[in-house]
């Protein structure tokens, strides 16, 4: 089993400019939302995907020029105790691994 490191970065910008708030295409804040994430309370998201996710067996999906890219499937309850089963995406370059994105997870 894989465990990607705890202290992998997770801009605050990708939470606050692209997680969080509504977006035309590929919106994620009315899915985060049903667990109690707001743009209010951002930071929140950002320890539970710490303490929740990056807890959780990591899945090597893709090798590249830019790193390997990994993927988490998990549930992460949010702050109003609701679930959500999701998806994260994880990029390691150069012995830093940084969160690419968070999905819903459909095939759950």
């Amino acid at each position: 089993m894989t465990f990607l490191p705890l202290n992998s970065v997770i801009t605050p910008a990708k939470i606050t400019q692209y997680l969080l708030i509504p977006l035309p295409k590929d919106d994620k804040s009315k899915f985060l939302a049903q667990a109690g994430y707001t743009l209010e309370n951002w930071q929140q998201l950002e320890i539970d995907i710490k303490t929740q996710i990056l807890t959780q067996p990591a899945q090597l999906i893709q090798e590249n020029r830019y790193g390997q890219k990994y993927q988490i499937k998990a549930n992460l309850t949010g702050p109003n105790h609701v679930t959500l089963k999701i998806l994260t995406i994880w990029m390691i370059h150069q012995n830093v691994c940084r969160f690419v994105t968070l999905i819903p997870d459909k095939g759950a």
